[in-house]
């Protein structure tokens, strides 16, 4: 607070943050100078509150097939607001309307993962995570994208031929998978010779 006038004997502090224990000390001065302050107060903890931060960096991806992967960055303990907290994640498919949600009750998780053998391979969903406690649910983050989990290709590689270079050595080329929702990434290519 501002400096008080010398016959006040209480002040009102605000802006504390919501479940923190706080200590406090008194300082009193005059036209010389500022004393010695006060031994600390008895340690008090402000009332709990909604959270009112939410997770970050909202992302996610890979997993197995028929997996959606959503991870986050695990709110800090002094954002918390209360005992009781958790996170609530929402998702659902590209251009649907109606949001699937679920609850994460462990403060330390920093990922969910959905599972459903009708998830198709590479498919974009809309995903935002947000923060509850005992005191109720807080604030959500934005919209990120994050895509299921990939098969395994589902085509092979066209336009394989092979050229003798010596008596001991073989070039063999093939035309790269282009990407797409059926392939996924390729990140590699095994060659077989029999």
């Amino acid at each position: 607070p501002e400096v008080i006038n010398g016959r006040t004997h209480k002040a009102t502090v605000v802006d504390l943050s919501p479940w923190v224990e706080y200590e406090f000390r008194v300082v009193a001065s005059n036209s010389v100078g500022i004393g010695e302050p006060s031994r600390p107060s008895a340690l008090l903890k402000t009332k709990a509150a909604v959270p009112v931060v939410a997770p970050t960096n909202i992302s996610g991806g890979g997993g197995s097939r028929s997996e959606l992967v959503i991870t986050w960055e695990p709110v800090s303990e002094e954002l918390q607001n209360g005992e009781g907290f958790g996170y609530v994640v929402m998702f659902r498919p590209l251009g649907s309307t109606s949001w699937t949600k679920a609850v994460v009750a462990s403060v330390e998780s920093s990922k969910y993962v959905y599972r459903n053998e009708s998830i198709t391979p590479l498919s974009p969903f809309e995903v935002k995570v947000g923060v509850y406690n005992n005191e109720g649910e807080g604030t959500l983050s934005s919209i990120s994208i994050v895509y299921s989990g990939e098969d395994e290709p589902q085509m092979a590689p066209a336009g394989a031929s092979a050229l003798s270079v010596s008596a001991a050595a073989v070039e063999v080329s093939w035309l790269p998978i282009p990407w797409n929702r059926h392939t996924g990434r390729v990140l590699g290519y095994e060659v077989r010779g029999w």
